[in-house]
């Protein structure tokens, strides 16, 4: 992706169902869980770089020893510097007592962050700070062992505003109002509920107080506490959550939003993000991965059991396309043929504007995320080549000579790396009029491979705001003197904001939005804008369900290629010689092409919770009102 957006939020939970003995005879180490989860996070670092956390439970320690460990870090590589940190820990301690070395028992009891029980957590943050105490996983404690809570998820709720005020009627007292903590002080409130109600039943049946703490253990129903803390949430969400003394739960979304998936065999339970860190890590086939059903959630017991249970009745079905066409590694089996399938239904449009002549073309992808999409386009090409072969050889077979036959034959299609990010320059100088002559020198091009009669088409998985493409591609790719360029994104246009966890939360910063504004002001028809403004704000405090998403009607008089002429207006300026063209997917292909993530509310304003249209409506307002704040 051209434009700076980052990725998101990546969980992994890992549970050892044998005890730690088992990891040392069969892999030689005690430490075999912890290596499992630095490599699970490690593989989905592509999803946050702003933090990442690490914890772990011990289980069936006895009282006085430590059975918690958490490690957090939002250095500049910060898997790197909790797992130093880990290593420093078990290495000073076996340093310091070699006795520790082949006895598991021993470092059990004694080295911190070896337990049964582990949640990691890399970060991208679009709401609050980016201090380490926004980093995951979070620590609820108390020193009953059943009441201590580890959260830690891939989330953006809607409504936290509505959560936090419901959590101070019941009388607490919440630190800050980040949906992290909002969601932990709820989850925890009901768990502390069902502890003090099972704290009287063991009591009636005339159980001791060191008897009470077991009985808990057995009978306390996570689904049930899932339930009752989730009723009223409004978002997209994969959270993990582990109770002191070793249960734990994944849960998803009812619309299947965010992702999650799970693995399970005699050894471990692996709960991730993505399903290529478990197929890797394990080294276990795509098949044996499940996906977590939307609404559902993975319950694990202290004893090793796990079963699947719904908690909130499944939404129609809305997992974010983004996680196809971009965010999500694409060594995913699925993932990597939809990419291509996206530049290859693309074809039709690109064709068009080059009029079929493949022959004074040059393609090419911006890195590096485009790459399989760009593979895709240029399969679609080698199919409409060969078509034009086909054509020409049947148009001249009577007076076809061998010279001219080889000729047809030669015709290939042209691609070449044309862009190429230059990663060591950095925009050091903030000042505007400096920064953006830094800023168009981002992206190198490849000089001497387009001659000035050629069209050159370059895809890109998505444009956001169009920023990059302005400051710094077209201006490079114009120094190659082709005749028309033509960007092409995998992507549809992105027309409202994300408030499930993508960082596009302010309309103003999107291309197309600023388009529809464009034509709307060459059409003398700009007095939409207030119009809208008004609906919006006669919107304001109603409940949620009663929200209509009205930003949709400043978009309605357009068709897509009217917009897509404007944003390519947008991002051309005096400068550019060439002419410009912007290319974009289609809605109706994006589901072609990723039928099983029909997500697609930023392109099409159809958010699948309630709180969305709130969301977008907001977003309006304060674009309108010249408000900087986020909308949720």
């Amino acid at each position: 992706m051209s434009d700076a957006l980052k990725h998101e939020c990546g969980i992994a939970l890992v549970r050892l169902l044998k005890p730690l003995d088992f990891y040392k005879k069969k892999y030689g180490t005690a430490f075999y869980g912890i290596n499992k989860m630095y490599l699970m996070m490690e593989k989905q670092h592509n999803r946050g770089q702003d933090g990442a956390g690490f914890a772990s439970i011990k289980l069936n320690v006895e009282p006085g020893e430590r059975y918690i460990s958490r490690v957090r870090s939002n250095a500049q590589q910060p898997i790197q510097d909790i797992f130093a940190q880990i290593n420093q820990r078990i290495n000073d301690e076996l340093t310091n007592h070699p006795e520790y070395k082949n006895d598991v028992v021993a470092q059990k009891k004694n080295i911190p962050y070896l337990g049964e029980l582990m949640l990691g957590h890399v970060r991208y943050g679009t709401f609050g700070g980016n201090s380490v105490e926004h980093v995951h996983p979070f620590l609820r404690q108390n020193n009953w062992m059943h009441r201590n809570l580890i959260i830690a998820g891939n989330f953006n709720m809607t409504n936290t505003t509505q959560l936090f005020n419901n959590l101070v009627k019941l009388g607490m007292h919440p630190k800050e109002k980040a949906d992290t903590i909002t969601i932990m002080e709820k989850i925890g409130h009901f768990l502390d509920d069902a502890v003090s109600k099972l704290y009287k039943k063991a009591k009636a049946k005339g159980l001791n107080k060191i008897e009470t703490s077991p009985f808990i253990v057995e009978n306390i129903n996570l689904a049930k506490i899932l339930r009752k803390s989730s009723r009223d949430w409004d978002g997209g969400y994969a959270m993990a959550g582990l109770l002191g003394h070793g249960d734990a739960f994944v849960l998803r979304d009812p619309a299947g939003i965010r992702p999650a998936f799970y693995y399970k065999d005699d050894e471990v339970v692996v709960v991730a993000s993505e399903r290529p860190a478990i197929q890797t890590v394990f080294n276990v086939p795509f098949e044996e991965v499940k996906e977590l059903d939307p609404g559902h959630a993975l319950l694990l017991r202290k004893n090793g059991f796990m079963k699947i249970s719904k908690i909130l009745e499944p939404l129609e079905k809305k997992s974010c396309s983004f996680e196809r066409i971009y965010f999500s590694r694409g060594s995913d089996a699925e993932i990597y043929q939809e990419r291509k399938k996206l530049g290859k239904l693309l074809m039709p449009k690109v064709l068009k504007s080059i009029n079929h002549d493949t022959e004074n073309t040059v393609f090419s992808f911006i890195p590096n995320t485009a790459e399989t999409s760009f593979y895709g386009m240029l399969e679609a090409a080698q199919d409409e080549l060969n078509k034009q072969k086909n054509d020409a050889i049947l148009e001249e077979k009577e007076g076809l000579t061998n010279e001219r036959l080889q000729e047809i034959l030669s015709h290939k299609i042209r691609t070449e790396k044309i862009a190429i990010k230059d990663v060591k320059l950095r925009t050091f100088i903030t000042e505007d009029s400096s920064r953006d002559d830094l800023v168009a020198h981002v992206y190198d091009v490849t000089y001497g491979v387009v001659r000035p009669d050629d069209n050159l088409v370059i895809i890109d998985d998505s444009i956001v705001r169009g920023t990059t493409l302005k400051k710094s591609i077209l201006k490079m790719l114009d120094r190659l003197n082709p005749k028309k360029i033509v960007v092409v994104s995998s992507a549809p246009q992105i027309r409202y904001p994300d408030c499930y966890g993508i960082d596009m939360a302010r309309l103003e910063g999107l291309v197309a939005f600023q388009a529809a504004l464009g034509l709307h002001k060459d059409r003398g028809t700009e007095g939409i804008v207030d119009e809208i403004y008004k609906k919006c704000k006669a919107q304001e405090g109603e409940c949620d369900t009663k929200q209509i998403n009205h930003v949709k009607e400043l978009y309605a008089p357009f068709t897509d290629e009217e917009i897509s002429d404007k944003v390519a207006e947008i991002i051309s300026d005096e400068t550019i010689t060439s002419e410009v063209k912007v290319i974009f997917q289609s809605v109706d292909d994006l589901h072609k092409a990723c039928p099983d993530n029909l997500g697609d509310w930023y392109f099409t304003g159809d958010y699948p919770t309630p709180g969305g249209n709130r969301v977008v409506n907001k977003a309006y307002i304060n674009f309108v009102e010249g408000n900087p704040e986020r909308a949720y």
